[in-house]
């Protein structure tokens, strides 16, 4: 996945949150920031690693350290006493496993780490072209990660539409009590 992720993570927090209009705007935030987050690795694979190591084989992409994470975080928030903010590491934790499971259309996954070192992927991409990532991008996956895109825009699309709705309505009847009064 290349353009895919940040689209998908949009989605994916706007179904979770789409009920809970109160924390709406946080749901969004960290479900965006964990949407690309496992792909923080990439800094370390280009400037440390010398792309010696696939970054597919960093922790920032072994699902057994996010549910570790979540675990951890959610276990904290009981202990502080801030249930309420338990939503909002479901909503991170779901990202980046939709992280992760976009990952591995085209993309080696240790899903089962560390009990088992198989990698997971639905397709193999040729390395046929040069530079490496027109290989991604010429291959049909790519098509998924555009429809993603097309997806992610009619949502927001249609949210704005909503939201602009609701404004008129609001105004209205604001409008109505003036008169009334």
């Amino acid at each position: 996945m290349f353009i895919a992720h940040l689209p998908a993570g949009y989605i994916l927090t706007h179904c979770i949150a789409r009920k809970n209009e109160n924390i709406r705007s946080r749901a969004l935030a960290v479900g965006l920031i964990f949407s690309v987050l496992p792909d923080l690795d990439l800094i370390y694979f280009y400037l440390v690693d010398g792309r010696r190591t696939p970054h597919h084989d960093y922790w920032t992409h072994l699902p057994i350290f996010w549910l570790g994470i979540a675990a951890l975080t959610a276990a904290a928030l009981i202990l502080a006493g801030k249930r309420h903010s338990m939503f909002l590491v479901w909503v991170a934790l779901a990202n980046v496993m939709m992280h992760l499971l976009l990952d591995s259309i085209a993309a080696d996954i240790r899903w089962l780490h560390p009990l088992s070192g198989t990698r997971f992927n639905l397709v193999e991409v040729p390395a046929r072209f040069e530079p490496w990532y027109l290989n991604f991008i010429l291959h049909w996956t790519f098509a998924a990660e555009i429809a993603i895109c097309a997806a992610a825009l009619w949502v927001w699309r249609m949210q704005r539409r909503r939201n602009r709705d609701r404004r008129v309505e609001g105004n209205a009847a604001e409008g109505t009590e003036r008169i009334h009064a």
